[in-house]
């Protein structure tokens, strides 16, 4: 079969609030995120395995809020703001070294802003050195995420495929979750991987394509 180099053109997923695909894996995370800025403490932790959406979470609500990432701008710019809005993406991963996490976290606190963390593990499982820090987070409002559900990588896919324009049936949505790693960074990764086969081979999407790209992946278990 003749094949053409499909052009590796980068795809920047949305992060709208619009655009965030809710289901019972995520809603309670989703709710809480959406109570901003009537949050309960001004300090929102999120936690949750991997892929399960914390990092998209966190940007839809940067972008609700007009927040910004605190590794990326600097913890002495961020305090410089009355009313600052912040975001720590793995907090539990260094992202930010413990004198800087902890001094957000105070500011948070003492009415200064609003904060939103993410990590794997809940704050309380954080061996965090510093006492001050870990009583700071402890008073903080915290909420999970499980991993995704039928329903939320059903409804991942379907927009995947949807923002690029690929028409995909709900029988070959199902065939997919059926097989595939249970992470929304796979449902990007796969979608991406049909879509440059698609285009390769210049067909629809087909059950030997989707069983070809899945076995590539090593996720076949038919």
């Amino acid at each position: 079969m003749a094949r053409q180099l499909p052009l590796d053109l980068p795809h920047r997923p949305s992060h709208s609030r619009d655009d965030l695909v809710v289901s019972g894996a995520n809603r309670l995370a989703v709710e809480a995120v959406d109570a901003w800025p009537s949050w309960p403490h001004p300090v929102l932790f999120v936690s949750g395995p991997p892929g399960s959406g914390k990092s998209h979470l966190a940007a839809v609500w940067a972008g609700q809020a007009g927040a910004v990432r605190a590794d990326r701008v600097g913890v002495g710019s961020i305090l410089s703001e009355s009313g600052f809005r912040a975001v720590v993406d793995d907090a539990d991963r260094g992202a930010l070294d413990e004198p800087a996490l902890f001094a957000l976290v105070n500011a948070a606190r003492l009415g200064g802003g609003s904060l939103l963390l993410t990590g794997r593990i809940a704050p309380a499982a954080i061996p965090f050195a510093t006492p001050d820090l870990r009583s700071r987070l402890a008073a903080a409002t915290t909420v999970s995420l499980g991993a995704p559900d039928d329903a939320l990588l059903t409804g991942v896919l379907a927009k995947l495929f949807a923002d690029r324009q690929i028409e995909v049936e709900a029988a070959a949505l199902g065939y997919l979750v059926a097989r595939m790693e249970r992470s929304l960074d796979a449902a990007r990764r796969i979608v991406a991987a049909i879509d440059r086969e698609a285009l390769a081979e210049k067909r629809r999407v087909s059950r030997p394509l989707l069983r070809r790209v899945l076995g590539e992946e090593g996720w076949l278990s038919d």
